[in-house]
């Protein structure tokens, strides 16, 4: 049976500089839970502008109705926006319980030692505000996404025609047949006929006036 480890005392004494630098160890210990949380509070409010920014004021504007894209497309964008509010949301809870801890109390019966417990919430409250910062920064990106997705993502709808005739005058609407030198024009419930041979100007465009 091995012989239990024996303690000794130190056989140096410590340096006045030592003694500075253990000092400064404790002063950055005590000091690092209220840096974290006024950094995670201006963190938190950075995005909160970066949100307002985006969305209140619109800074960034695409279609004003997702039903005017492709169904898959204008599911695609649900799903974008849906993925930017859960990153949102999460984002901001967590740099919250960064910056004003969390909410449960410390057991009246742990025999934690103070800077023990800060410690360890040092470190928990950095991590949260390091997720929750990058969870506000994809928040904004799937937004970005999302809006530019309603850009550029195709109509439901087919390009429009404008066609322009002495009978006729100009008329814009989609195609639904041409026979017999007659193309007909379906716009806003209506379809007129109009002779191709008398046509002066045809030219698609993205949507009728």
């Amino acid at each position: 049976m091995s012989a239990p480890p024996r303690i000794t005392a130190p056989t140096g004494r410590a340096s006045p500089r030592d003694l500075l630098a253990a000092q400064e160890r404790h002063r950055l210990a005590r000091e690092a839970l209220p840096r974290i949380r006024a950094a995670a509070t201006g963190w938190r409010n950075a995005a909160g502008v970066l949100m307002a920014g985006l969305v209140g004021f619109g800074l960034v504007k695409g279609r004003t109705d997702v039903g005017q894209l492709e169904p898959a497309w204008a599911a695609a964008v649900g799903f974008l926006l849906l993925a930017a509010l859960v990153c949102g949301a999460w984002g901001a809870y967590l740099l919250n319980r960064a910056a004003h801890g969390p909410l449960a109390t410390v057991p009246a019966g742990s025999r934690a030692t103070r800077s023990a417990i800060e410690h360890r919430e040092t470190r928990t409250a950095l991590r949260a505000m390091r997720r929750g910062i990058g969870l506000g920064l994809g928040c904004a990106c799937l937004l970005v996404v999302a809006v530019g997705t309603t850009w550029y993502g195709p109509s439901a709808k087919g390009p429009a025609l404008e066609v322009t005739s002495p009978g006729t005058g100009t008329v814009c609407g989609t195609v639904t047949r041409v026979a017999e030198g007659t193309i007909w024009l379906k716009s806003g419930g209506t379809t007129t006929q109009i002779p191709l041979a008398g046509v002066t100007r045809l030219r698609t465009v993205e949507a009728c006036p």
